[in-house]
C-alpha cells in the first residue's frame, strides 16, 4: 500500500450510536428541556383573590333582607336560612348575631354606631315578655341548626354581649337574659358563657346579679331547677354562684335573701344546700387530717363543733361525717376472723369523739345505719356489726331506745336478716333490763 500523503485529509466515517442509546438520550434531553416555574409569572384567577372584609356590605344585605320580611319570625327564619346560601355567615357571624340582637353593627361597649343603617327586626327592638324571647330563641336554633359551624361563633357573641351589659338599656339586658335563660335550657347556649357575668364591673355595680334573675327564672321555666344544677355542675359553675356579688356580699344568707325575694326560692335553695354539701366535704377533709396527726380529740370536738355553727350543718349529719373519717383512718385486716378485733380496739380509743356528736335520738339512730351500711358494704365486717354496737353502747356512744327503734322497724334493708338476728340477743337483754328498771321504778314510788 503506498503511503499516505501527509497533505491529503483523513476522512473518517462517523459511527451511528445504537437505536437504544438514541431513545435514553432523546429521554434525557426530554427531561433536561422541561421548563421551570422560577421567574415565570403567572396570572392570579378570580377565585383564588382574597376578597376584602366589608362587614358593612353584608350588614346592608341582612337588614335590607330584614326589612322586607317585617317582624314576621317564620319569614325571619327562612329568610337568614336561604341567605347563608349566597352570603358569608362564617367571615360575617359577629355582624350576622349584632343585627339580630341589637339591630346593627355594634361598637366596643355595645353602642350602635349612628352612621350605619339599623332594622327593628331584631331582639332589643321586639317586646319585652318571654314568648317574644321564645319566639326568637326559635330563630336562632333554626339557624345555628342549618348552618352548624355558627354554634361557636353564636357562643362568642352572648360571652361579647355579656360583657356590653352596662351599655344597654334596662329592657335591652332584660330581654338578653330572658333569650339567654331560653337558649340555655334548649342546649343551643353552653353554661359556660355564664363567665362573663363574673366581670368585676358588672358585679360591683350590680348588673350580673341582676341580670342572672331574669336569666334564671327563664331557664327554670322552660326546665326545672334539676336540670339547671346539671348544667352548671357540667362546667364547674355550681358552687361559683354567689360570685355574682362583691366580696363583702358574697354569704348564702344575702344570695338565699335576694333571690328568694325576686322570686327563685329554688335557686336559693340550691345554692344552700351545694354551700353546705362543700363545707360538709371539707369539714371531713379536715378531720381526716386532724386524725392522721394525732391531734387531741378536745381540739378536734371544738374545730367540729365551730364548723357545725357557722355552715348550719345538723349533729346527725356531722356523726355521719365523723364514723367515716374514724373508719378512714386505718387499714384493715383482710382476715374477717381477724377484723372485728382489730376494729373493737380501733373504735374504741374513739369513742369519746363519736360520743361528743351523739346527743340526739336522730343522732344514734343516724350512726346505727352508717354502722348497719358499712358492714355490709365492706364484707369482713358482717360478722362484726353487734359486737360494734354492744361496745358503742357501754362506751354512752348508743342508747337504749335508739337501738331497740333501730331493730324493730328503723333498719335498712342492706343485710337486715343477718344483724338482726346478731342482734336478737342483745335486744332481748336490752328490753328485759329495760322492763326491770320499770318494775325498780315502780317500788320506789
Amino acid at each position: 500500500t503506498p503511503a499516505r500523503s501527509s497533505s491529503v485529509p483523513v476522512v473518517r466515517s462517523a459511527r451511528r450510536p445504537p437505536p437504544q442509546a438514541t431513545g435514553v438520550s432523546f429521554m434525557n434531553n426530554q427531561k433536561q428541556q422541561k421548563p421551570t416555574l422560577s421567574g415565570q409569572r403567572f396570572k392570579t384567577r378570580k377565585r383564588d383573590e382574597k376578597e376584602r372584609f366589608d362587614p358593612t356590605q353584608f350588614q346592608d344585605c341582612i337588614i335590607q333582607g330584614l326589612t322586607e320580611t317585617g317582624t314576621d319570625l317564620e319569614a325571619v327564619a327562612k329568610f337568614l336560612d336561604a341567605s347563608g346560601a349566597k352570603l358569608d355567615y362564617r367571615r360575617y357571624a359577629e355582624t350576622l348575631f349584632d343585627i339580630l340582637v341589637a339591630g346593627g353593627m355594634l361598637a366596643p361597649g355595645g353602642t350602635l354606631a349612628d352612621d350605619m343603617m339599623r332594622t327593628d327586626v331584631c331582639v332589643f327592638a321586639a317586646q319585652e315578655d318571654l314568648e317574644t324571647m321564645q319566639a326568637f330563641a326559635q330563630v336562632f336554633n333554626k339557624l345555628i341548626r342549618r348552618y352548624k359551624y355558627l354554634e361557636k361563633g353564636f357562643e362568642d357573641e352572648v360571652k361579647k354581649l355579656l360583657l356590653f351589659l352596662k351599655g344597654f338599656s334596662e329592657s335591652e339586658r332584660n330581654k338578653l337574659a330572658m333569650l339567654t335563660g331560653v337558649l340555655l335550657a334548649n342546649g343551643t347556649l353552653n353554661a359556660s358563657i355564664l363567665n362573663s357575668l363574673y366581670n368585676e364591673n358588672l358585679v360591683k355595680e350590680g348588673v350580673s346579679a341582676a341580670f342572672a334573675v331574669k336569666l334564671f327564672k327563664s331557664w327554670i321555666n322552660e326546665k326545672d331547677i334539676n336540670a339547671v344544677a346539671a348544667s352548671l355542675r357540667k362546667v364547674s359553675m355550681d358552687n361559683r354562684l354567689m360570685e355574682l356579688f362583691p366580696a363583702n356580699k358574697q354569704s348564702v344568707e344575702h344570695f338565699t335573701k335576694y333571690f328568694t325575694e325576686a322570686g327563685l326560692k329554688e335557686l336559693s335553695e340550691y345554692v344552700r344546700n351545694q354551700q353546705t354539701i362543700g363545707a360538709r366535704k371539707e369539714l371531713q377533709k379536715e378531720l381526716q387530717e386532724q386524725m392522721s396527726r394525732g391531734d387531741p380529740f378536745k381540739d378536734i370536738i371544738l374545730y367540729v363543733k365551730e364548723e357545725m355553727k357557722k355552715n348550719n350543718i345538723p349533729e346527725p349529719v356531722v356523726i355521719g361525717i365523723v364514723w367515716s373519717s374514724v373508719m378512714s383512718t386505718v387499714e384493715w385486716n383482710k382476715k374477717e376472723e381477724l377484723v372485728a378485733e382489730q376494729a373493737i380496739k380501733h373504735l374504741k380509743q374513739y369513742s369519746p369523739l363519736l360520743a361528743a356528736f351523739t346527743t340526739q335520738g336522730q343522732s344514734e339512730l343516724t350512726l346505727l345505719l352508717k354502722i348497719q351500711e358499712y358492714c355490709y358494704d365492706n364484707i369482713h365486717f358482717m360478722k362484726a356489726f353487734q359486737k360494734i354496737v354492744v361496745l358503742f353502747y357501754k362506751a354512752e356512744v348508743l342508747s337504749e331506745e335508739p337501738i331497740l327503734k333501730w331493730y324493730k322497724d328503723a333498719h335498712v334493708a342492706k343485710g337486715k336478716s343477718v344483724f338482726l338476728e346478731q342482734m336478737k340477743k342483745f335486744v332481748e337483754w336490752l328490753k328485759n333490763a329495760e322492763e326491770e328498771s320499770e318494775s325498780e321504778a315502780e317500788e320506789g314510788d
